[in-house]
């Protein structure tokens, strides 16, 4: 049980809303029990706070320092240098390393003991791969491969519904055309066994019951409007649920996020990225945590992207980053983190 957990907060795309919104909640910063450290450049954060008219004191750390314990107005910084000056709300593809040593910079921080959790601020992914990583596709999978897991859930929640509303992802970010060669029998059920298995240890669900959602419209229709449901979805979920696993589907998609199937369900497992995250982000954009289940440590995001046209302006909602940064607080505080 961690009582007073130290939060790495990565201030993502420099150019983006990422430092806008890490200052605005240090500036108001009311979790006297959470320790939070930002990881990014320091001058970058100092210049944009005087923008924003942001009384906040940035405070860099030696390396290996321990966290303070939570200031009004004070912001400890891991520092991380940028490769090139920034301008707000533009772009520059060399900054794309700077990006990723800040995500570096907080998983060893989890993994040697120093941090209890990292949330993430957005990252521009074009930026990054203009940047000279072509085979960068988001943050959930770069930390996957940084882990050295095999399989990562990417699961987006949201409190403002009732009952809470927690949708995951069979396949995260791929192009349309690619997803129903990526659904099969091996994958489905390791990102469900994943889903149940964490529903259990982070959010102290006993049993979670689960909803999936067919891929094609209607569920498939019995074959007649696609065959994946039929030979794939359906009898992966029918082993599992000899297993022990609570599941329910596959569903028709267009019903299942109605009242009637959400009341008695913890989660909804989706085929594809746009199949059930428009859903969500409609119930509740900008009270929603993405969180990334199947590391060993916790991590929790945003629900939003950089948004480049608020950059310093002063107008950015830092309401999704403080939900995900209480996310990451409760899970850590349940002393449950994913083996290695």
């Amino acid at each position: 049980m961690t009582s007073s957990p130290v939060l790495a907060l990565t201030t993502g795309e420099p150019a983006g809303i990422g430092p806008d919104l890490t200052l605005a909640l240090a500036a108001a910063w009311q979790d006297h029990e959470t320790r939070l450290v930002a990881i990014g450049d320091p001058e970058l954060l100092a210049e944009r706070a005087a923008r924003l008219a942001l009384a906040v004191r940035i405070v860099p750390l030696a390396d290996g320092a321990p966290v303070p314990a939570p200031r009004d107005g004070v912001l400890p910084v891991w520092p991380v240098r940028l490769r090139a000056p920034c301008e707000a709300g533009r772009l520059d593809p060399a900054n794309a390393a700077y990006v990723l040593e800040t995500l570096d910079v907080a998983i060893a921080a989890c993994r040697d003991g120093l941090a209890d959790a990292m949330v993430t601020a957005p990252l521009h992914k074009g930026a990054i791969i203009e940047g000279g990583y072509p085979g960068f596709t988001g943050h959930t999978e770069y930390l996957r491969d940084a882990c050295g897991v095999e399989a990562v859930v990417m699961m987006l929640a949201t409190e403002r519904t009732e009952p809470p509303l927690r949708v995951a992802l069979a396949t995260t970010h791929l192009p349309l055309r690619a997803v129903a060669d990526a659904i099969d029998a091996e994958s489905l059920r390791r990102v469900t066994t994943i889903l149940d298995a964490d529903l259990r240890r982070h959010f102290g669900i006993a049993r979670p019951r689960i909803l999936v959602c067919g891929l094609n419209p209607h569920a498939g229709e019995e074959g007649h409007l696609g065959v994946e449901e039929r030979d794939i979805i359906a009898p992966t979920l029918a082993e599992l649920r000899r297993e022990g696993l609570d599941l329910v589907g596959p569903l028709p998609a267009d019903t299942l996020f109605t009242p009637h199937h959400l009341k008695n369900a913890d989660a909804v497992l989706a085929m594809y990225h746009d199949q059930g995250l428009p859903v969500l982000k409609y119930a509740g954009f900008g009270e929603a945590a993405n969180v990334t289940l199947g590391l060993p440590l916790i991590r929790t995001s945003v629900d939003h992207g950089t948004a480049l046209d608020l950059a310093a302006s002063g107008q950015a909602d830092a309401g999704s980053l403080r939900v995900a940064l209480d996310v990451a607080a409760r899970m850590a505080r349940s002393g449950h983190v994913a083996p290695e």
